[in-house]
């Protein structure tokens, strides 16, 4: 399991609930409400945005789309997060992996990382080259989601969470917040308007292979659960993963 110290630096430097009553979990989220009672919850469907974005095969195309994408993310997150600030976007060849937001680790190919209130894009040959968007733009829309969770004090407060020194605890606290990103980023898709016929492969498609030593997310179904919750219902309210029974965010 990763150290909670690397997540909250890539993320925080950077459901509807289920029907009937939820079975307890095994590790219930106490005494957070930023967790498990957010103000992001009490909203429903976003508005779809026009984003009639084209992502081309040069890197000049490429660059103008990802900008593209999160002006389309800002215009219609705003109205759920008080205080909202617009997500930035900066878009470089290479990212140096001193900078505090990647923790030390040295990315080969393309990635998008959330940083202070902005998405770092590494843009390499992969990306710019793809001909298909919907992998890469799971990959922005996670990034994206990761600061909703800044701007909302959610970031915080799980890092705030105490230490019980349990594994399977910390464990599933890191798989509840990872997972809540997961559905985030399935109402951007919605807004956004893009579909797929099967969600599952596209989820870490595009995640940068120096990632895959990292349990964050648990089990792939649960994933595509959380994922297709945001994306269902096109809204946070779907979200709350902090108040999940334990086999749906394990």
């Amino acid at each position: 399991m990763m150290i909670r110290a690397l997540t909250a630096a890539a993320a925080g430097a950077a459901v509807l609930l289920f029907s009937g009553t939820a079975a307890a979990s095994s590790y219930p989220i106490q005494g957070a409400p930023e967790l498990t009672h957010n103000p992001l919850y009490k909203h429903g469907r976003l508005p779809a945005v026009s984003c009639k974005a084209v992502k081309g095969t040069s890197e000049a195309s490429t660059t103008k789309w990802i900008t593209k994408i999160v002006g389309c993310l800002n215009s219609s997150w705003r109205r759920s997060v008080k205080d909202f600030s617009p997500v930035g976007v900066k878009v470089k060849k290479k990212i140096e992996s001193s900078r505090v937001c990647l923790s030390g680790m040295e990315i080969s190919g393309s990635f998008a990382n959330p940083c202070y209130g902005t998405i770092d894009v590494q843009l390499r040959p992969d990306w710019i080259k793809a001909k298909s968007e919907t992998a890469i733009l799971i990959e922005l829309t996670r990034a994206y989601a990761k600061i909703i969770q800044s701007q909302t004090d959610i970031s915080e407060a799980w890092w705030a969470l105490p230490s019980s020194g349990i594994e399977a605890e910390m464990n599933e606290q890191t798989y509840r917040f990872y997972l809540q990103s997961d559905c985030l980023t399935g109402v951007s898709m919605k807004v956004l308007g893009r579909k797929a016929g099967n969600w599952k492969p596209l989820l870490d498609a595009e995640t940068p292979e120096e990632y895959d030593r990292f349990d964050w997310y648990g089990k792939p179904a649960n994933r595509v659960h959380w994922f297709e919750q945001g994306y269902r219902s096109g809204g946070p309210k779907a979200c709350n993963t902090w108040k999940a029974p334990s086999s749906k965010v394990s």
